[in-house]
């Protein structure tokens, strides 16, 4: 496998994608100004459209099913990683008024 490719650290086994996604162009791009625009968020939609658009003609029926588990779980994980950041991010006090 290409390395350049991999999905995993060669020597932790750790997964890669995240930190790959922060070094795409689109995402810098839409963090460099704290802000993330509802045209950023439906070009990204965009992106991915074309992404699955392009690939998934590509896959068997096995292959087929593997990858959309895994990109559901993907979506799961984001969505957990997401509530998981706000919910820290709350007040740990309650307002006593």
């Amino acid at each position: 496998m290409n390395k350049t490719s991999s999905w995993f650290d060669a020597a932790t086994q750790t997964p890669l994608i995240a930190e790959k996604a922060k070094q795409l162009e689109s995402f810098t791009s839409t963090f460099a100004d704290g802000v993330v625009a509802p045209s950023e968020i439906k070009a990204q939609e965009e992106r991915v459209y074309q992404l699955m658009k392009e690939i998934e003609p590509q896959l068997d029926e096995k292959l087929h099913a593997r990858v959309t588990a895994l990109l559901c779980e993907l979506t799961a994980y984001d969505f957990m990683q997401f509530v998981s950041a706000l919910q820290e991010s709350k007040p740990q006090t309650q307002f006593q008024g």
